[in-house]
């Protein structure tokens, strides 16, 4: 067989690159792109004898015991959308903000920072707030472009806020603290979050036509439902006071607290009566497929970092970005910055993190930099690759449930302002790295 070392590292790179963009514009599964590509140049480049490489690294990623985290989360969040804990969450929260200008969109918006608290996956609340947020603020009247860009962007602050999976992800990759990652991302996140917010209100204060008021007869016939703000509001309080309260605390480490949280939502459903064998079969059964797909792109991208690794390829790309940035740090992380927002447009971001993270952290640490901050650029970075056309997920979930009016330019379009902020937020954290350190 021809052997592929004798082309060097700088063809060799070109060449598995040119192989990856080949085999996937031929629409073959990411995971089994990265696998035959790791598996090629594993034999072409060291022979056969060097085959270990490939298990052993497959053995390495799926034998990390906070690995065990990423199913507990997802099935969390699963079990959340069988539920009807986020349909009574949004109904408690009428009451709050009717009588402001633009309340519901704020509503939305802080009902999305208390579901992504709970679970950290973005598809089940972009789903949910598709079908409880969107339409109340269109039969409201609202700005169909400020209710459509509110609802997605809010979903996909799952993403940021901890317990996100992103950060528990990189954290795995980048064998760093995952509780400290989930610190360093609570500031930026709420930062983000309060700047939709302000977003929000400041278009509808200069623009009222944005977002009118409830006529006294909705207001009434709100008055006249029964809520009970104890069962709506008491246990996502109590979830998000288990996950989160343990892993700050230091009582519980992430694997653990995430375990807590699935017993504490299932204690929710059992008690409101929702829980039974069809929820616990269809949570299941969503879990193992996103699960699925998290493992077999972990086992292809391990492999091809594995190989590429050995191949010299951490050095090549080190003195290529230094090479481009002339040495200065800030210039070396924007590199990096704009080849993550590229990869994040076409690629899933967990095939994002798991391929550039092992390649991209070894650099930021020689340069002198704190991994668990860059762990929160890069998250806000994929923040805004779920909201990027050409294929921002966050979009296509909303897209499956909003009225069919809508279509998916119409919700790209509706997205801008709030890509717009989420850059200025990536902005301010790399300017000011304390945002993600304030507590160290």
């Amino acid at each position: 067989m021809f052997d592929l070392s004798v082309i060097g590292i700088a063809y060799g790179s070109l060449l598995m690159l040119g192989l990856l963009i080949f085999l996937l514009l031929t629409g073959m599964q990411l995971a089994f792109v990265t696998g035959l590509v790791a598996l090629v140049f594993t034999i072409g480049w060291f022979g056969v004898d060097a085959m270990p490489l490939i298990t052993s690294r497959m053995y390495s990623f799926v034998n990390g015991y906070v690995f065990l985290a990423v199913p507990m989360f997802v099935l969390m969040a699963a079990l959340l959308d069988r539920s009807g804990i986020a349909v009574d969450l949004f109904d408690a929260m009428k009451k709050v903000g009717r009588k402001l200008r633009g309340g519901v969109a704020v509503q939305t918006l802080v009902v999305a920072v208390i579901l992504a608290s709970m679970s950290g996956v973005i598809g089940g609340e972009t789903v949910l707030l598709g079908i409880l947020a969107l339409p109340q603020m269109l039969r409201l009247g609202y700005d169909r472009k400020l209710a459509i860009g509110t609802t997605c962007a809010g979903g996909a602050l799952g993403t940021m806020m901890p317990p996100s999976i992103v950060l528990i992800i990189y954290g795995m990759t980048a064998s760093v603290s995952i509780g400290e990652l989930f610190k360093a991302a609570f500031l930026p996140a709420a930062i983000l979050a309060g700047f939709y917010v302000a977003y929000v209100l400041i278009r509808c204060y200069l623009n009222p036509s944005l977002a009118p008021l409830p006529s006294a007869e909705e207001i009434a016939a709100d008055d006249e439902r029964d809520i009970n703000y104890l069962k709506a509001l008491f246990f996502p309080g109590l979830t998000v006071a288990i996950v989160l309260g343990s892993i700050y605390t230091g009582v519980a480490s992430v694997t653990e607290a995430s375990a807590l949280g699935v017993v504490g939502i299932m204690l929710s459903a059992l008690i409101r009566g929702e829980l039974n064998a069809e929820m616990i079969k269809d949570s299941a059964k969503a879990t193992m497929q996103t699960c699925g797909m998290i493992i077999w792109i972990g086992i292809g991208a391990s492999a091809l970092v594995g190989v590429y690794n050995l191949m010299g390829g951490i050095d090549f790309v080190e003195s290529v970005i230094l090479s481009l940035s002339d040495g200065h740090v800030m210039t070396t992380v924007l590199i990096m910055m704009a080849i993550l927002l590229v990869l994040g447009m076409f690629l899933d971001w967990v095939g994002v993190a798991l391929l550039t993270m092992p390649i991209f952290v070894p650099i930021i640490t020689n340069l002198g930099l704190d991994p668990i901050w860059f762990g929160v650029v890069f998250c806000l970075n994929m923040q805004v690759s779920f909201l990027s056309p050409p294929f921002g997920p966050a979009a296509f979930y909303l897209k499956s449930v909003a009225p069919k009016d809508i279509s998916l330019g119409e919700i790209f379009s509706a997205l801008v302002p709030f890509i717009a902020l989420q850059v200025v937020a990536l902005g301010l954290v790399i300017a000011f790295p304390q945002l993600a350190l304030w507590w160290k």
